[in-house]
């Protein structure tokens, strides 16, 4: 690790700080893009509400999927700086082909190669800021986690406002423009990340393989997040068409732009992650940290309560709309699910790597939101054929059963002892 590397800013490595701001960045892209893309569908390319849905799902599904396939290529020979600037700079393009029209489908294929290389490099460069031990590794997630919910914070003011009044191409344009600004700071912080791992060759005798216990509860954990990941995804599908008629957004003569409501999560995000490090580090001090599984489950069983209290409000509300506060409650619990169970997850797959295999391992917990984006499109194109309270219960099923399968994993693993860090 370079000096300037190991340089601490608000008592972290200044590298994360670099990984935060370019991930915002990103992410600013990527919410401004997901929060209109579907009513962009629905009005301007006039699809039906399955089709969009479908759509919807598909697009993040395969921006999620890519990343494995460029893991491995990052791992083995691109390196990870590279990948970052190459990937940044196709996703841009991408994101201003969506500009035109007659370029809606390629513009989200464009997005989704240059995404393969981008996902998988940033995170797998937070654990080389750290010394083996460092107390300070498993809290960097979270706080990388509120990098990428800055950008989503801001996604829907800049680009869903400009989408709503101006047309939806500005909101395309603009998420570009934040993808371009994510890439020129990476490449002025590059002296604060750690140096290149050394690439191993594909078949060299010093490569770790993963084992075969570590592979099947990967796959386990991944089973269980694309259950999850089927409820959770709705928020910038079905929930947000069901924004528009069924939520009263009223404010005294104004109302509500419906983009605005996809800022709640990432703002929810920013009040909780300070809390909730600060009530883990009390648990942590007391010898009663819990199992990053159990974790998860807490988090989609939560999930699950959220939808649960939609479906209810849904059901009491007799096809009126209901009021706009309870969908600030909804985002608040289904945030501090998400908290427990995504960021936990990620730095999962982290832990369970081997050497020289970390952008592969991170990849493969981002090929879990592959899975359960394609699960979430296909369970979105039940929302015209089924009421709004049996489709959130649908959804809290969905969540619910993800968070048995976690707990029954977690009690599992807990009581093995080479399993405690899990």
């Amino acid at each position: 690790m370079t000096a300037e590397a190991e340089k601490s800013w608000f008592g972290h490595p200044a590298g994360l700080t670099i990984l935060f701001l370019t991930q915002t960045w990103e992410q600013f892209s990527y919410y401004g893009m997901r929060a209109i893309v579907v009513y962009y569908m629905v009005t301007d390319l006039a699809m039906s509400q399955a089709k969009s849905s479908m759509v919807f799902g598909v697009y993040v599904a395969f921006f999620y999927l890519t990343p494995m396939l460029g893991g491995i290529v990052t791992d083995r020979w691109l390196g990870r700086r590279r990948a970052i600037i190459l990937g940044g700079a196709i996703m841009a393009l991408g994101h201003f082909l969506l500009t035109f029209e007659p370029f809606f489908y390629a513009g989200l294929a464009v997005i989704v190669i240059g995404n393969g290389f981008f996902l998988p490099a940033i995170p797998a460069q937070i654990g080389d800021l750290y010394r083996p031990g460092d107390p300070r590794h498993a809290g960097a997630y979270n706080i990388y986690y509120v990098g990428i919910n800055i950008g989503g914070f801001l996604a829907p003011f800049v680009c869903g406002t400009l989408g709503e009044l101006y047309g939806w191409h500005w909101g395309f344009g603009a998420a570009g423009v934040g993808m371009l600004a994510g890439l020129l700071l990476y490449i002025l912080g590059g002296k604060y990340l750690p140096a290149e791992p050394v690439r191993q060759p594909a078949a060299g005798p010093a490569r770790t393989r993963f084992s075969g216990r570590i592979i099947l509860l990967m796959l386990a954990v991944g089973f269980a997040t694309t259950l999850f990941r089927g409820a959770y995804q709705q928020v910038g599908n079905t929930v947000a068409i069901w924004l528009e008629s069924g939520v009263d957004r009223g404010v005294g003569t104004l109302s509500i732009p419906m983009t605005w409501f996809q800022a709640l999560n990432p703002l929810f995000v920013f009040a909780l992650t300070p809390l909730l490090l600060g009530h883990w580090r009390r648990r942590a001090a007391m010898g009663r940290e819990r199992p990053a599984i159990a974790r998860m489950a807490i988090g989609a069983t939560l999930v699950a309560l959220s939808f649960a209290m939609l479906a209810a409000l849904a059901g009491v509300a007799h096809g009126q709309p209901i009021y706009w506060p309870w969908l600030v409650v909804f985002f608040a619990v289904l945030t501090l699910g998400e908290l427990y169970i995504l960021p936990t997850g990620l730095y999962l797959f982290d832990r369970l790597a081997p050497p020289g295999s970390s952008a592969f391992a991170i990849a493969a917990w981002y090929g879990t939101i592959f899975t359960g984006s394609l699960f979430s499109g296909w369970v979105g194109t039940g929302w015209s054929a089924m009421s709004p309270t049996a489709f959130f219960l649908l959804l809290a099923g969905c969540s619910l059963a993800g968070a048995a399968i976690l707990g029954l994993l977690g009690r599992t693993d807990h009581s093995r002892p080479e399993s405690n860090a899990l």
